[in-house]
């Protein structure tokens, strides 16, 4: 539930946040897109930096210890708003110091925080280990975002009605999820990245289109729908989650680009070639950067390309948000 006092970080109430953290800043106040509300979990990240993951019961010395802004839906709104969409999130952080942070760049790229939601307790913290070739393990604590529940979404469905393109992941309660896609409008699209994978009523997640996953992610998700893949072929991987209800599919290879599986077609995307330096935050940002090109109008083939260069300009700087371009940037590829 909301904070005693009812507060919303989008409406005046006492501590950190005030009318100045809403105004979008200079270029911004004019978006291309339609908007893309996004229901979804903020955290605040500790990122260490390794030479190599740790084995079980080893211990290894690290660097940095670093608090940044993450949690994968507010790195999803973030990738969005700078694409240019109208973005608003649907969400909840801590009455505690790591609000502040873990807001940072939600505020300075516009994000709408009007439904984010000042809750007892602490905000989500994801604690991250990045090894010298730029792959991450997280291990991720709800915190506030437990809160993001049934009636809390329920709350905000005109807001979700209104959307052009309804943007989830799986960081928030199940029943907080199904209620944002129950809420969705009759011509919302609904794009779900169900990372990480939990149990979630099957007539909701079948709404998504596309469901974005990767093959790991993609493997688990058959599972719960009953229909375990036998192949290791990711567009077998893609043609199976069609067939279990999808209606697209945008299965995302890492370094190898992306599928994007809709009718009877699977089709390829490539990703530019990279020096990956922090891939931490690379998938939030193609999943942001497709659901901004959705909602401009774009097919979900065009959509795709532009996401995977999104997602590799991503995987090249330090962190999550920090870390995402702007419509300013030049793209790789």
């Amino acid at each position: 539930m909301p904070h005693a006092n009812g507060a919303l970080l989008g409406a005046p109430h006492p501590g950190p946040y005030d009318a100045a953290d809403r105004t979008p800043p200079p270029g911004r106040e004019k978006k291309l897109s339609k908007k893309v509300v996004v229901v979804g979990s903020i955290n605040a990240d500790l990122t260490v930096h390794v030479h190599r993951h740790p084995h079980p019961g080893e211990t290894l010395a690290g660097s940095g210890g670093e608090i940044s802004a993450g949690g994968k839906g507010a790195n999803q709104a973030v990738a969005a708003a700078l694409q240019d969409a109208e973005v608003a999130l649907i969400g909840a952080v801590g009455g505690d110091a790591y609000a502040r942070p873990a807001t940072e760049y939600l505020r300075s790229s516009g994000v709408d925080l009007a439904a984010v939601a000042e809750v007892e307790g602490p905000t989500g913290l994801a604690v991250i280990t990045v090894s010298a070739d730029g792959e991450n393990s997280i291990i991720v604590v709800p915190g506030a975002n437990a809160a993001v529940n049934s009636e809390y979404v329920g709350g905000h469905a005109a807001t979700i009605k209104e959307a052009a393109v309804l943007l989830l992941q799986g960081e928030i309660p199940a029943e907080g999820f199904a209620r944002a896609i129950d809420s969705a409008g009759e011509n919302t699209r609904v794009v779900v990245n169900l990372a990480p994978v939990v149990p979630v009523p099957r007539e909701a997640l079948v709404q998504a289109d596309p469901l974005v996953a990767n093959e790991h992610e993609a493997g688990l998700i058959l599972e719960q729908l009953g229909s375990p893949s036998t192949s290791e072929d990711p567009a077998d991987l893609a043609r199976d989650l069609l067939r279990a209800g999808f209606a697209s599919v945008v299965l995302t290879l890492g370094a190898k680009g992306a599928l994007v599986a809709q009718g009877q077609e699977v089709t390829p995307i490539p990703t530019p070639t990279i020096t990956p330096v922090d891939t931490t935050g690379a998938g939030d940002a193609f999943a942001g950067a497709l659901a901004a090109r959705l909602a401009r109008g774009s097919s979900l083939i065009d959509a795709a390309h532009h996401a995977a260069r999104v997602g590799a300009y991503a995987a090249t700087g330090h962190g999550a948000q920090a870390s995402y371009p702007g419509m300013e940037d030049e793209l790789p590829g």
